[in-house]
């Protein structure tokens, strides 16, 4: 049996990197899936966004496993959207038991160079969409009154500060914030919320010319090989980054009744990027 057997498990941004990977994690431990991805570009986003096809994908990925998913195209922005989508799925599967709100954008650029668009958008997706996700979903859970876990995805950001971030690290410290208001409201409908904080991680928001040039601004698009070695001095494991599955461990682990009484927390899976005195990598 599963570890998360006959749980329903709400992911957003689930059409590729992290949300997929939590998807076929949870589909692996018994979850049937509802995953949401806006499947778009968004104009102040330094990278091309996921696609319809990726989310087909992702349903394929976990069909093959013998899950059942519903994967719907909707914007963590649009509360209306959010909440058809868990309307929907609670009229196929009976009740959602899980939350991921995982979707998220990056950019880059010095505090005083951020446009008031970019600051706007990035605080919209990152904080107010985590917020509306929730607001969306948990009704529905203290209705059902069978408890259940949500997982918001904060960063290594939201607990450090991060030059050329300070709107992605405002949005993922509001996060950490939020959690801790969810956790204390929801206790006593045995709802546990806690938040998990990865350093980098191989997916296409820290794969791309935008991030690589952070780290080798003397070389136009360098490749992920030039900048492999200077990453590496994010961690304090000697990594350029971790894996998605690596935080798709831990977003199971708070899912799952190993859990049961973890609420609050904030869980780094960061390689030691966070410790203060850490020797260089590179």
């Amino acid at each position: 049996m599963g570890r998360v057997e006959g749980k329903v498990a709400l992911i957003t941004g689930a059409a590729r990197g992290q949300g997929r990977s939590h998807a076929l994690r949870l589909a692996e431990e018994g979850a049937e899936i509802v995953a949401i991805d806006i499947c778009s570009d968004l104009d102040t986003v330094p990278y091309p966004g996921a696609t319809s096809d990726d989310l087909a994908t992702t349903t394929r990925m976990v069909e093959d496993l013998d899950r059942r998913i519903i994967a719907r195209q909707a914007d963590v922005r649009d509360s209306a959207a959010l909440k058809a989508v868990v309307d929907e799925a609670v009229a196929e599967f009976g009740h959602i038991d899980i939350v991921c709100a995982n979707a998220g954008i990056a950019s880059f650029a010095p505090s005083w160079e951020i446009t008031d668009e970019v600051w706007q958008e990035m605080l919209d997706v990152n904080l107010t969409g985590v917020w509306k996700t929730t607001k969306a979903v948990i009704p529905q859970m203290i209705e059902q009154g069978t408890g259940g876990s949500i997982v918001l995805t904060s960063s290594t950001a939201g607990l450090v500060a991060f030059g050329n971030l300070a709107h992605y690290t405002a949005a993922k410290h509001g996060v950490v914030g939020l959690m801790k208001v969810l956790a204390v409201e929801l206790a006593q409908h045995r709802i546990r919320v806690n938040t998990v904080h990865p350093t980098t991680v191989d997916t296409p928001m820290i794969d791309n010319p935008a991030v690589r040039s952070l780290f080798v601004p003397q070389v136009q698009n360098p490749s992920k090989e030039q900048a492999r070695e200077l990453m590496k001095a994010m961690n304090a494991l000697p990594i350029p980054w971790v894996e998605s599955v690596d935080i798709s461990n831990a977003v199971l682990f708070l899912a799952s009744d190993e859990g049961r009484y973890v609420t609050g927390v904030q869980l780094p899976i960061e390689a030691g990027g966070t410790m203060p005195y850490k020797y260089p990598n590179v």
